[in-house]
């Protein structure tokens, strides 16, 4: 794994040089960097989100690692992480970066914003982008070389809502949401689906990114009168938003979507309770789940959430569609790469099988999970949209 750091673009200069004259025949490339096979990362390592980084480059590195120990390709696999700050603008330099400077033909994303800033860099230059974090419906629509591995926000509120509204009753919702992609989408969904289902939004209550500040959005809260409270953001925000809730009075239920999963937030006192969905995962359901959860606790000594397995899973596709074109004798381009997913379809991946659908997202089930002494229980090991 190389994370970008001045030093290395300092060497990548004089590599572009070294290739350079090489191509003149004035020097030899170093037969090492021939032996590589590089994909890149465009992730938050720094900045308020950088948990989600860390989160997700770790997922990636102990796939790259698996795939160089069971000599999966022919050549040694290497993941190159540009910082996206979890922003777009920084998100495209990094993009820029990998595609242009260390000309990957696959780049792991997350966030939805950066997501859709990157996009167009990837599919101008035909390199694939891979989400395994952002959750907004419109990631389906950002070309053929955008994929999902992870359901996205319409699915998971279609299948919670439901929960939500019928199964215990809360009939009457108020929504604390981020004022980014993710955040509005979740706000779309939500006014679209408790409605039908004989509930009512009563509170919709849009919160700056940048802010942490919250006492004034729970006296709204309190005002609302909520049987349920959903929030929609993330990282540190959202950790502070369920803090000040229960700090300044709020009582009710709290609710929330798959970025809630990571340590910082499931160790907060006031989050114990909280309720949200995420993609399915029987981490003993086969050895490679095994084995990653193995690996995963002996790493970071914690138990891996299903952000683990998108990760490590958004490196084995690009693992298992190189390995099919090495068999055929084609080269690993972003082009090669594309028309291999559509012809391989499914892929049997950590969690269970990965159905890509012909607009480059999955189908996989999702599951319910409850905050509880710093770790997340599963309550309901199926959750259906309807």
């Amino acid at each position: 794994m190389v994370m970008r750091t001045a030093g290395n673009r300092f060497s990548a200069g004089l590599l572009r040089w070294a290739a350079a004259l090489g191509a003149t025949g004035l020097i030899a490339l170093s037969p090492a960097l021939a032996q590589e096979i590089k994909i890149g990362a465009a992730l938050p390592m720094s900045g308020p989100n950088a948990e989600y980084g860390d989160l997700f480059s770790s997922a990636a590195a102990i796939a790259v690692e698996h795939a160089n120990a069971d000599k999966m390709l022919s050549k040694k696999l290497v993941m190159v992480i540009e910082d996206s700050q979890a922003t777009p603008q920084q998100g495209v330099v990094a993009m820029n970066k990998l595609v242009n400077v260390d000309k990957v033909p696959y780049v792991l994303s997350a966030f939805t914003g950066v997501s859709k800033a990157i996009a167009p860099v990837g599919d101008k230059a035909k390199v694939v982008s891979v989400n395994g974090g952002g959750i907004g419906p419109d990631l389906a629509e950002l070309g053929d070389y955008f994929w999902n591995v992870i359901p996205l926000v319409n699915i998971e509120i279609q299948a919670f809502a439901p929960y939500i509204v019928n199964e215990r009753n809360w009939k009457k919702v108020a929504l604390i949401y981020v004022d980014d992609p993710a955040g509005e989408a979740i706000k779309k969904e939500l006014d679209l689906n408790v409605p039908k289902l004989g509930g009512k939004m009563v509170a919709a209550l849009q919160v700056p990114r940048a802010s942490q500040q919250f006492s004034g959005i729970a006296a709204k809260v309190r005002e609302a009168q909520p049987d349920v409270v959903f929030i929609a953001s993330f990282g540190a925000q959202q950790a502070q938003i369920a803090k000040q809730l229960r700090d300044n009075g709020v009582s009710q239920q709290i609710v929330s979507y798959s970025a809630f999963s990571v340590p910082t937030i499931l160790q907060l006192p006031e989050a114990k309770g909280t309720i949200y969905p995420t993609q399915s995962v029987n981490w003993n359901a086969d050895a490679a789940a095994q084995r990653l959860a193995k690996d995963w606790k002996a790493k970071k000594g914690k138990e891996p959430n299903a952000y683990v397995a998108n990760y490590y899973n958004a490196v084995m596709v690009f693992v298992k569609l190189a390995q099919a074109l090495e068999k055929s004798g084609q080269p690993i381009t972003g082009e090669n790469l594309l028309k291999q997913r559509k012809m391989m379809s499914s892929f049997d991946m950590v969690g269970g099988k990965m159905q890509f659908l012909p607009n480059g997202t999955v189908s996989m089930p999702l599951q319910l999970n409850e905050v509880d002494n710093g770790t997340a229980k599963v309550i309901k090991a199926t959750l259906v949209a309807k």
